[in-house]
C-alpha cells in the first residue's frame, strides 16, 4: 500500500509540473490565417493589430478582445450584433493571426490597453467602450482601471475569476497556485463607475453562467442576461445586442 501511495504522489507531482510547463499551451489556441472575412486590417504605425468594421462618423466605438481560440479576424460572425452605426474594431492578440509576440495575460492586456488609448486618441469626442468575449473578459474588464475608463463594458460569456474556471474543469489540481495567467474580473471592475452589462448562456459548458452571475453580482447596478446556448452560440440572431447606452 505504502508503495502505491508513493508512486501516485510520484505521478500527480509530474502531473502538477507538467501543468505548469503547459498551461499557456492549454490556454491560448491561436490560428495564423491572412483571410480578413470582410474586415478591414487595423495597423499601427505599421503593425497589424487587428481588424475593423468602420462607421463614419460612429455614434460608439467599440474595441472587442475575443475568446482563446482563432484570430481577430475569425470574428466576423459578432459584427451583426452592434449597431450599424457603431464603428467596431477587433484586437488581434500577440501571437495570434498575423502579430509577433506571445500570449499571455501581461502582452495582452498591454496590447488591449495601447489599442484603447489608440482609439481614445483617434475619436476623442466619441464614447469608446468595449466588449470581452470569452477568455476576452479579462483584458475588456482590465480596461476599466485604465485613465480614462470606458464609456461602456460588454462582457459575454465571461468568468468572475479565471482560475475558477480552471478548476471547475480540473477539480484534482491545485489551479489557483499553478495558473500564472489568473484574470480576476471582480478585481478588476470593483471601482468602475461605468455601465456594465453580462451575458451568459444558460447551457456553456466551457464558462457555465454560474460565474457570468456571479461576476454580475460582484458589481451593484450591472445587468446580466442569461441567453439560450452554449459558448459559442451567443452571435445567434437576436441572443445578444451590443448597443450604449
Amino acid at each position: 500500500m505504502l508503495r502505491l501511495l508513493k508512486l501516485l504522489l510520484v505521478c500527480l507531482v509530474a502531473l502538477v509540473l507538467s501543468a505548469m510547463a503547459w498551461q499557456r499551451q492549454l490556454l491560448y489556441f491561436p490560428t495564423h490565417h491572412d483571410r480578413d472575412n470582410g474586415l478591414i486590417p487595423w495597423r499601427d504605425k505599421g503593425e497589424l493589430i487587428g481588424v475593423y468594421r468602420p462607421a463614419a462618423p460612429p455614434a460608439n466605438v467599440w474595441l472587442m478582445t475575443h475568446g482563446n481560440g482563432g484570430q481577430a479576424s475569425d470574428r466576423a460572425y459578432a459584427i451583426p450584433s452592434f449597431s450599424r452605426t457603431d464603428a467596431v474594431y477587433i484586437l488581434e492578440y500577440p501571437g495570434y493571426g498575423l502579430r509577433q509576440g506571445t500570449p499571455s495575460k501581461e502582452s495582452i492586456n498591454e496590447a488591449a490597453k495601447e489599442a484603447y488609448l489608440l482609439l481614445r486618441q483617434q475619436y476623442p469626442d466619441r464614447p469608446v467602450c468595449v466588449v470581452g468575449e470569452s477568455l476576452g473578459s479579462g483584458p475588456a474588464s482590465f480596461l476599466a482601471t485604465v485613465t480614462p475608463p470606458p464609456d461602456k463594458i460588454v462582457l459575454v460569456a465571461p468568468f468572475d475569476k479565471l482560475h475558477r474556471v480552471g478548476q471547475y474543469h480540473y477539480r484534482f489540481l491545485p489551479v489557483r497556485l499553478l495558473l500564472a495567467d489568473d484574470w480576476d474580473n471582480v478585481k478588476s471592475l470593483a471601482g468602475y463607475k461605468g455601465k456594465v452589462e453580462i451575458f451568459g448562456a444558460m447551457n456553456d459548458e466551457v464558462i457555465p453562467a454560474r460565474f457570468a452571475k456571479t461576476l454580475a453580482e460582484s458589481r451593484p447596478g450591472t445587468v446580466f442576461h442569461e441567453i439560450p446556448g452554449g459558448h459559442n452560440d451567443w452571435a445567434t440572431p437576436g441572443r445578444v445586442s451590443i448597443r450604449n447606452p
